[in-house]
Formats: C-alpha cells, structure tokens, sequence
C-alpha cells in the first residue's frame, strides 16, 4: 500500500500467528532483494480494549526492521486494509499504536486521521552542521521531528543534511525526523523529510506533515487549514484546534490511501 507515496508492506495478524524478526521485515522492506517499502504494518487484535476502546492494535516498523511509535501515512493504509478486512463499509475506526490511540475516519476516498495532541514543542535551536548555523525547530506528533525553513526546497541537499542532522548530539539519543518546509501561500507549504530508520528521503511523511504545518502556523500565524504538497507530488491536508490556554489538540491528517498489490509471504 502508499499513502501519498509513503509505501508500506501491509500484513494480517489478527490472529497473532504471523512472527517476523527484524531480519525478516527488513528484507521485506528492501527494494533490490525484497518486496520493498518504508515500512512494514502489521494489524492485530488490541491489547486493551476494554481499557481505551479501541478495536484492533497497529504494530509499525522502519525499513530496518526497528519498530516505531506511529507513522501518520502508514496508519491511513491501516485503516484502508481494516477496511478492506471488514464484513462491511466502515465509517471510523479506532486502533492502538506506541504514540496513543488513533481515531480514523472514511471520507469516501480518502482518509482523516486524528494524531491528538503534539508534544514537546520547542522553537529557534541553532544547530551547527559542517560549520553553519542551522535554525530549527522540534516537536513530536507521535514521533520526533525537527523542522527546517528553507528558500529553495528543490535544489536542497536533502540526504547530507538530513543525515547530518538525524544524528546531531542535540536529537541524541533516538534521533529524529528531519523535515524541510519551503513557504509557497499563507495556507500552503510544500515539504520533504529525511526518516529515521528509513535513513533516505522518502516520499512522504504524515506525522512529519502535521510537525511542518504546526510550525508554519505557530511561526507565521498561518491560516487553517493547511495544504501540505509532499514529494511523491500529492497535497494532503492538515488542521488542528485550540483549547482555551492556547494549545494545540486534536492535530488531523486527511489524505489518501491506496493499495498498490497483494500477494503470499512464504515463510
């Protein structure tokens, strides 16, 4: 499946009978020898439904075969093939990940995903990388990420200065998502994203789409809600709201979803 060119291989574990260790996953994730993807999902039944009420349990790992706390692309495929599995046309879902329970909505064919509350917000770090002074800004939408306003997105080195900044001291010890946001309107932004455990660009980034349009709205008091143009060529669309202190809840992602093919893993 991809969500906006963000690809990942989907697998049914409902049962809890299917066990890949991190070799495993990372060859299926590899494009020359494997299937090839960002990530690998896995659906299974939820941990503690009784407790939070959600109705099944997202397990999400990097291309390298780590697991991960959530992937906003990756849970729209979730909810797509959840969809899929159903007896019948669901409206919402609910499901379990690392960062919290997400809440899916279907509208037609595309997907809202609501991330809930970004945490650990923190403007203006400067960062030296190979001796420049580098603005950037952080926060997690489920998972880290940083945020570089940049003039010209196309001609940026996306792979020596994300690398760079991925494993910067200031991220230590895990590391984070390093997104490059380039303003094109009041209300649009396009972005690309260097990720964690991918290593590379990759084509898109949902969570890391919610952190971009975050910091263009806290930064430059952008309008809601804000179109995100990421580097598979789609515009997805990110809005959030406001409690009385002024902070922000309930962050959605709406794009979408889509399967490319199907096919057997022989074990």
């Amino acid at each position: 499946m991809n969500g906006a060119g963000n690809d990942f291989v989907v697998v049914d574990n409902r049962e809890n009978q299917l066990s890949l260790s991190r070799e495993e996953i990372a060859l299926l994730c590899q494009r020359q020898r494997g299937i090839g993807a960002d990530g690998l999902l896995a659906v299974e039944p939820a941990e503690d439904r009784s407790e939070n009420g959600a109705d099944y349990r997202m397990r999400y790992y990097n291309a390298d075969g780590g697991e991960a706390e959530m992937c906003g692309n990756g849970a729209r495929c979730f909810a797509a093939f959840i969809n899929r599995l159903s007896d019948k046309q669901l409206e919402q879902v609910s499901f379990e990940t690392m960062a919290g329970v997400i809440q899916a909505q279907f509208l037609g064919d595309i997907i809202r995903i609501d991330l809930g509350r970004p945490q650990d917000q923190k403007l203006n770090s400067n960062l030296e990388i190979n001796g420049e002074q580098i603005t950037v800004h952080s926060v997690n939408t489920g998972v880290p990420h940083a945020v570089v306003t940049v003039d010209d997105l196309e001609n940026t080195d996306i792979r020596t200065l994300g690398s760079a900044l991925r494993h910067h001291a200031h991220f230590a010890p895990a590391g984070s998502n390093i997104n490059f946001m380039q303003i094109e309107a009041p209300d649009h932004i396009s972005i690309r994203t260097y990720e964690r455990g991918v290593e590379d660009e990759t084509l898109a980034c949902g969570t890391g789409m919610v952190a971009c349009a975050l910091m263009h709205h806290q930064l430059n008091d952008a309008p809601l809600p804000i179109k995100i143009t990421v580097r598979g060529g789609d515009t997805l669309l990110v809005d959030f709201e406001k409690n009385p202190d002024g902070d922000v809840e309930n962050a959605t992602l709406t794009g979408p979803a889509e399967f490319t093919f199907e096919g057997t893993f022989l074990n």
